[in-house]
């Protein structure tokens, strides 16, 4: 699901930071391995919040982010997509939980590096816990339920590690390394329901797992391949469980987060912004917490949407909170959580037809179905997203084209209409539709730029858009595109025309507005949609 056409720019930011600097003797191949450092680091979290010309500022990120970084996260190496692989039983964590990662292998012991995720000196990320050595084993393979063909496994624990104050909430990547050089990731969020922080980075993992081929099938794909032009295909899961790796192609086992999230990470983590950390789970499971926030970023690909995410953030946005979707394609299909053998809300449910799914007639309120906008649930994206889905395009990138210069996200810019913007506008495409009757109030479109649509030969834009609510003045903003995010990764020399200081730039007018509380009393949205040609 990650392109590496739109990664590029990530990928080769990884490759400046220089070679990996790992904490183990002899290198990340090497057996011999360091003592346990959890609780050994933990920086201070001085709550004290400040005004910064990038967003509203906090002290205990800025400490954070001064202690030892490494490049060590990095995967190094050709990888096998089995030499190793795993697994936690938590999507996200509290402090206090206990986790327990299964691992299958082919090296004949490993270990597992945890890494906070951020910016520390530009290096990326900061070592918060390894475990000791453990002996590896092949894992048996993964069961695929008949019906569903949800591909689940049962496999034995093989690290055990306790969420201490050491753990910083944050973004993490635990490492997996194996004696002969086997390595890939198991993705962690640790997060703090006491947090008042003024933004919440949100990682939306419920997109990256249906998107997860790991044992051939994921909600898109069968494993006995797609007839030409099915999509999805017919043989595709209606379930996906948590209880099973990532597909190793997927950022060697981290999902789409190394791709579609961590440049925001990294960046609010560079500016010492006031951030708190969840998953989609976590706004599916405690989406009541989200009032004590100013601004919920929805960075990546955000596609998969349960009712109580939704219904958390309509109420939250009543309540004043603002919004600001990274991606495209937010909030197009409607799913459902359930439980798997090792917790809560680890299985994924969308059987596409509302009629196919078990519940129909049941509890329609949870029916899964392909679009929103689909009975029983009648609720397009666009109502909370303010613009519709149009497509896609995996083959190119395009430039962002400035269609409203003098609103609010363009400010000390020196953009002017018509401005472009290359290599931003990239993979899924939003756009406002002015056809539909129930699109928000006072829509403005903000850039307006000109897209290929795979399948569909007319001409077609991406659209940025804002609107606010009236009653609340919260804002909610859509990038329309995919690039955002990636956007804001460091080009490599080859790129003659990097967009990352511009975006970043815009970013910020972004957090600096939204972040302080309803953007609305400052900028009020007024309608230009009709001014700008379709």
């Amino acid at each position: 699901m990650v392109l590496g056409l739109v990664t590029a720019g990530l990928i080769a930011a990884g490759t400046v930071l220089g070679v990996s600097d790992s904490p183990h003797p002899g290198g990340a191949d090497a057996v011999a391995h360091a003592p346990p450092v959890q609780d050994a680091i933990a920086a201070p979290q001085d709550p004290t919040t400040s005004s910064t010309p990038n967003g509203v500022g906090v002290a205990w990120v800025v400490a954070e982010n001064r202690q030892h970084g490494t490049t060590a996260w990095q995967i190094t190496g050709k990888q096998s997509a089995t030499g190793i692989m795993g697994f936690a039983d938590h999507v996200d964590a509290v402090r206090g939980d206990s986790v327990t990662v299964r691992v299958s292998t082919t090296a004949p012991s490993f270990h597992v590096d945890a890494y906070r995720m951020g910016y520390y000196q530009g290096l990326g990320a900061r070592l918060v816990w390894s475990s000791a050595d453990t002996p590896g084993e092949t894992q048996p393979s993964c069961k695929v339920t008949f019906g569903i063909n949800m591909v689940q496994c049962s496999w034995l624990p093989s690290v055990q590690f306790g969420i201490s104050a050491a753990w910083v909430p944050g973004e993490y990547l635990l490492k997996l390394v194996g004696a002969d050089g086997e390595q890939s990731y198991v993705p962690l969020t640790v997060w703090d329901p006491a947090s008042h922080a003024a933004y919440v980075v949100m990682d939306g993992v419920l997109t990256d797992q249906v998107f997860n081929a790991f044992g051939g099938y994921s909600l898109y794909q069968s494993a006995s391949g797609c007839a030409p032009h099915q999509y999805p295909c017919s043989g595709r899961s209606r379930v996906v469980s948590f209880d099973r790796p990532y597909a190793n192609s997927d950022d060697n086992g981290a999902g789409g987060y190394l791709g579609l999230t961590y440049p925001l990470t990294r960046f609010v983590e560079e500016e010492g912004l006031d951030v708190a950390y969840w998953t989609d789970i976590t706004l599916a499971e405690h989406g009541d917490l989200l009032t004590n926030h100013h601004m919920l970023m929805s960075p990546g690909h955000d596609e998969e949407w349960s009712q109580s995410m939704r219904t958390a953030t309509v109420k939250a946005t009543r309540a004043g909170v603002n919004v600001a979707f990274f991606g495209a394609s937010a909030v197009l299909r409607k799913v459902r959580l359930q439980p798997s053998p090792l917790g809560l809300d680890r299985q994924v449910v969308n059987y596409r037809q509302p009629t196919a799914d078990p519940l129909y007639g049941i509890d329609n309120a949870e029916v899964s179905e392909n679009d929103w906008a689909q009975a029983p649930a009648n609720q397009p994206a666009s109502t909370l997203v303010g613009a519709s889905y149009i497509g896609y395009d995996h083959t190119s990138v395009k430039a962002l084209v400035v269609s409203d210069p003098s609103a609010w996200l363009f400010a000390g810019s020196g953009l002017i209409t018509g401005a472009r913007i290359p290599g931003v506008v990239a993979g899924d495409m939003q756009a406002y539709d002015r056809t539909a009757g129930n699109n928000p109030p006072d829509v403005v479109i903000l850039a307006h730029s000109p897209v290929n649509i795979v399948d569909r030969p007319e001409r077609r834009y991406a659209d940025t858009t804002y609107y606010t609510i009236t009653s609340s003045h919260a804002g909610v903003f859509d990038s329309g595109t995919i690039g955002w995010i990636p956007s804001l990764a460091d080009c490599p020399a080859s790129v003659k025309e990097c967009p990352a200081p511009m975006m970043r730039a815009l970013t910020a007018n972004l957090l600096r507005i939204m972040g302080s509380g309803p953007s609305g009393d400052l900028y009020p949205s007024v309608a230009n949609w009709r001014k700008i040609a379709s």
